[in-house]
């Protein structure tokens, strides 16, 4: 039995017979248009109304494309920032490290100037570290008995006097701080030429000058100075500046404290003086043809200048009979 549909329902024309028909018309009309250009206002319009429906299809495909954007800058700004401090870093180290050496240079430099002027040989020397003992005042130093580096001998910087060596190595030797509470110094005061002899008082970085009578002319300020006269350290070195000064009516010596000029918690180079005067300027080559040695012994050339005559001295009892 065939099956046919209602009159309501009832197919037009087959899709074979549509096939032809609109491609017939297609190719009609890019011909037109190819040979016209009479189509190009229709496809502007159609373009139009076509972009809004564009931009909704692609709304998925740019939201994609944001996303994976914005992860992956964001995992290269971290990597840059990561970058960033690392180099940082670096160049804080290099940084630090060159303003360090700028201030080894300026202080290497004042010692330069320092050692020129002393009258006394100097040997430059660097710390190494302090001493273990916590209840001393002490350095260790990078010049020992290979360096002529011997007991006793001063060390200074810039400002002033910093101790004195009292234990020595081949290649190292410690020295004693003048705030060690066993060391003393003699120093003066620049103003008015008063002497006196400064203490240590240990861990607290002070300096003391006891026995000082409570009527002495010693004003805050005053600059204190090595006197010379123990024949350790030479004179005029700075020393100390006198910070405070107590008279009690009921005391007979006066409190006088004094802060150390020497900077050894600012600097690690050091002068370490040899105490042994310069070298002393060689005679003019001419003097030596006045001297001609003769059996061991130097005999002058030339003409002798007489002598003055030496007195006989009186017998004793001319010098009685005088004196009577």
């Amino acid at each position: 039995m065939e099956y046919s549909p209602p009159p309501l329902f009832k197919q037009g024309a087959s899709a074979r017979v549509k096939v032809v028909f609109f491609s017939i018309i297609a190719i009609a009309l890019l011909v037109v248009d190819s040979h016209m250009q009479s189509l190009a206002l229709i496809r502007q319009v159609v373009g139009t109304a076509l972009y809004p429906v564009q931009m909704a299809a692609l709304l998925p495909r740019d939201a994609l494309y944001s996303v994976s954007g914005y992860f992956v800058s964001l995992a290269s700004v971290e990597r840059e920032n990561k970058a960033l401090r690392l180099e940082q870093a670096a160049n804080a180290q290099t940084l630090q490290r060159a303003q360090q050496l700028f201030s080894e240079n300026a202080q290497l430099r004042k010692l330069l100037g320092t050692s020129e002027q002393l009258p006394v040989k100097s040997v430059m020397s660097e710390i190494l570290y302090d001493a273990r003992d916590v209840f001393t005042r002490k350095i260790v130093l990078d010049r020992g008995s290979r360096h002529d580096v011997v007991l006793g001998q001063p060390v200074i910087d810039d400002t002033g006097v910093v101790g004195q060596i009292t234990r020595v190595f081949p290649l190292t030797s410690e020295a004693t701080l003048l705030t060690d509470k066993d060391e003393a110094i003699p120093v003066q005061v620049v103003r008015n030429g008063l002497r006196s002899v400064a203490y240590g008082r240990g861990q607290s970085g002070l300096l003391d000058l006891r026995f000082m009578p409570a009527n002495a002319d010693i004003r805050k300020g005053d600059i204190l100075v090595t006197s010379g006269i123990d024949g350790v350290y030479p004179g005029g070195l700075s020393v100390a500046t006198v910070v405070q000064v107590e008279n009690k009516s009921g005391d007979t010596f006066a409190s006088i404290v004094c802060q150390p000029l020497a900077g050894i918690d600012r600097h690690k180079q050091l002068l370490i003086l040899l105490k042994q005067p310069m070298d002393a300027p060689r005679p003019p080559p001419g003097d030596a043809k006045d001297k001609k040695a003769v059996g061991g012994k130097t005999r002058l050339r030339g003409p002798v200048k007489e002598l003055p005559a030496v007195p006989t001295p009186l017998p004793a009892t001319t010098v009685r009979r005088l004196l009577q």
